[in-house]
Parts: structure tokens; C-alpha cells; sequence
């Protein structure tokens, strides 16, 4: 979700305005996606290079994503959405990381759109994180009986399927950390549209370029067409 900053910046205003707007993009993008019947949807809400950021946006930033958690999750709930954090919560507050796992607990059983939110999340971080969990599990094994099957598990969102579009905004043609692991076969969606001004038209437009692709995961266009 790239592009808040600069939104603010063209209207002179605050960049932290920025960010509130981003907000109700989220809501927009949620209710498109829930309206679709989309499986899943991930939100790269803030990378763990973001806190290289000044002291006061990040404050200001975990200031909407702990209100989002005591208030938005509600609606998310009434609305049979599934909320699901990946990233390093070591980072967060102990305020936030208990209202992460309450707002968890609170949609954990509702089965319509799966939303993971990524905070303090970087796709280097997790393949890191799940050598070392699968090193933790198995203290016996050699690295030599480490494969990519036996890594998956332990790799974030290895419960859902791999993403099949990767929308990326704000003019940048490049995928800053995420999820790069699960997205081997992703397609990418580049747009110039800032985040704030992302709205259900623009999720159209992306689904439509997606539709439009062929997606052949190694194979020949001959043989997916005899499929």
C-alpha cells in the first residue's frame, strides 16, 4: 500500500493524513474483495525497514493499527471476515501485541475473506524465521535433510495458497521484501494510482489485467490449453 506520503505531500498537507486516508482505502479494498468472494488478501501494512522512518510517523502509525485493531475488527467480524498478523510482533508494544491476539480470537472462526495484515514483516525475515523454527523442531536433523517441502510449513500464510496477484501502487515497479518466498508465481499489477486513491474501480481494473494473462507455472501454452 505505497503512496500515502506523497498523496499528503500534493495537497500540502501532513503526511500522517496521509495515512488516515490510506485507511479508508483499506476499508474499500476489504469490501471489494469480500463482495468478489476472494479467498485471501494480504495488506503490507508497514515492512521491518519502516521503523527507519522518523519517530514521529511511526508513532502515529501504530497509533491507527492499534485503533484499527479495537475498532475496525469489529466491523470485520460482522462482516465474517478471518484477521490474521504476520510478522515479527516482538517489535510492537505489549498494548498492540494483546490487542493482536484478541482481535485474532474474535474473528478465528468466521469463514469468509482471510485477511492477513503484514506489520513488521519482511520476506528475507521469514524464510530467516522458519529455518530457524523448522532448525528448532528437528535439533537432530542435519541441514542436509532440509528441503523446500519440509520448509513450507513453517513459512508465513503456509496454511492459504500462495497469492495469485500481487497489486502494487504508487508508480514503484518493485516487490520491497514481500512475501518473496510465496510469490514465485505471482502475477504483478503495477499502477500509478497513490494508495489513498485506490477504490473499488481500481481493483476492478487490476482484476481485469489479471484475467487477461495466461498463467502457465512452467508448462507450454500448449499443454495448458489440452488441460
Amino acid at each position: 500500500m505505497d503512496g500515502n506520503g506523497r498523496w499528503a505531500k500534493k495537497r500540502m498537507l501532513p503526511r500522517f493524513m496521509g495515512h488516515q486516508k490510506g485507511v479508508k482505502s483499506v476499508k474499500k479494498v476489504v469490501k471489494f474483495c469480500v463482495e468478489q468472494g476472494v479467498d485471501s488478501l494480504t495488506l503490507f501494512a508497514f515492512s521491518t525497514e519502516n521503523w527507519k522512518r522518523p519517530k514521529e510517523e511511526v508513532s502515529k502509525l501504530m497509533s491507527l493499527f492499534l485503533n484499527a485493531l479495537q475498532k475496525e475488527v469489529i466491523k470485520l467480524n460482522e462482516n465474517n471476515v478471518r484477521l490474521n498478523v504476520i510478522g515479527d510482533r516482538s517489535g510492537f508494544s505489549t498494548e498492540i501485541q494483546e490487542n493482536i491476539l484478541k482481535a485474532e480470537a474474535l474473528t478465528e472462526n468466521n469463514t469468509g475473506l482471510f485477511l492477513n495484515i503484514a506489520a513488521n514483516y519482511g520476506g528475507r525475515w521469514d524464510i530467516f524465521q522458519a529455518m530457524k523454527a523448522w532448525q528448532k523442531q528437528n535439533p537432530t536433523l542435519s541441514i542436509d535433510a532440509l528441503n523446500e517441502d519440509a520448509l513450507i510449513p513453517f513459512l508465513s500464510l503456509h496454511e492459504q495458497s500462495d497469492p495469485d496477484l500481487l497489486i502494487r501502487t504508487g508508480g514503484e515497479k518493485r516487490v520491497s521484501n514481500f512475501l518473496i518466498w510465496q510469490m514465485a508465481y505471482t502475477e504483478y499489477y503495477f499502477t500509478d494510482e497513490l494508495w489513498p486513491d485506490i477504490d473499488e474501480s481500481s481493483m476492478q481494473k487490476a482484476v481485469d489485467s489479471f484475467s487477461d494473462r495466461e498463467r502457465r507455472f512452467g508448462k507450454t501454452s500448449e499443454q495448458i490449453k489440452t488441460c
